[in-house]
């Protein structure tokens, strides 16, 4: 899997906001291509690995703050363009 360097970029911004963050729970989807990783701060990671629209492989990393309902909602909705 090749990935372009403003997409390293790109992760490498989203990444560091979890620097000294404290692990909170761990999920990996059965067929292996989507990990979260929540922390205890309310940051979820979420890695994916997908296919664009000619089929080459890409790498989606993306942080985001975890809703404000997540005591009430156990699963959460991702969307990558």
């Amino acid at each position: 899997m090749s990935a372009e360097l403003i997409d390293l970029r790109r992760i490498a911004l989203a990444v560091s906001r979890l620097r000294g963050e404290g692990v909170k729970h761990v999920t990996v989807r059965s067929d292996i291509r989507h990990l979260k990783v929540e922390f205890e701060s309310g940051l979820i990671l979420v890695i994916a690995a997908e296919r664009d629209a000619q089929g080459r492989p890409r790498l989606e990393v993306d942080v985001v703050d975890a809703p404000p309902d997540a005591a009430l909602k156990q699963q959460i909705e991702v969307r990558f363009d």
